[in-house]
């Protein structure tokens, strides 16, 4: 069975609103990816992943009734925080948790895709860079890209990264791409949605760590 299918997305409402505990169930199944990317460095997007779901966790569970999609906690902490918002509790895990679900989603559609070094086609190193540069890079600062750059030198090989997603499972790779697409019909718009509500509610930073 392939990792990605473990806890399958479902299919968002027409208002592509976002239950909170169906997502935090779904993504609390997916740190497990970043150790197929064979690298110690990615287990840094790892435990930022874990920890900002534990931190949206704990605002949900305290009033599960109150926020029930993820833009119900979000406007509920603009209300309670003031100016200290967005910068604050959940809303401040979860634009940085939305982040590393666009990661993981640009490399996977870039696998889908078919992009490759037609040099060293059996490499990733061109997807993991592709989905660096478009989700994370430009929140990162100088020494933090030196990290993450010298990370793609150690990128697993592109029949060894597939062989992990599906639990080292001997499968073709034809079969594990279908499920990278089937993962991906659902996973995608959950995390365009989260993206566009950010941006509505002007929600969004862009500073550097």
């Amino acid at each position: 069975m392939s990792l990605l299918l473990d806890n399958q997305f479902a299919e968002l409402p027409a208002d592509k609103s976002v239950d909170t505990k169906t997502f935090l169930d779904n993504v609390s199944t997916l740190p497990p990816f970043f150790d197929c990317l064979g690298s110690k460095v990615f287990s840094i997007i790892k435990s930022d992943i874990n920890g900002n779901i534990t931190k949206i966790r704990a605002v949900y569970d305290q009033d599960p009734a109150k926020y029930v999609t993820l833009q119900d906690i979000v406007e509920a902490e603009r209300e309670t925080h003031k100016g200290e918002w967005p910068k604050v509790g959940a809303t401040l895990a979860l634009m940085w948790l939305k982040r590393g679900l666009r990661f993981i989603q640009v490399l996977l559609q870039s696998l889908a895709d078919g992009d490759r070094d037609e040099n060293n086609p059996n490499l990733i190193r061109v997807n993991i860079t592709k989905a660096y540069e478009h989700a994370l890079k430009r929140y990162h600062g100088w020494i933090v890209q030196k990290v993450f750059s010298a990370a793609l030198i150690a990128a697993p090989y592109r029949s060894n990264f597939l062989k992990a997603l599906s639990k080292g499972e001997e499968v073709k790779d034809e079969d594990c791409l279908a499920n990278v697409h089937l993962f991906l019909v659902n996973y995608t718009p959950t995390v365009d949605a989260i993206y566009e509500m950010y941006s509505n509610l002007n929600a969004e930073l862009d500073y550097t760590v």
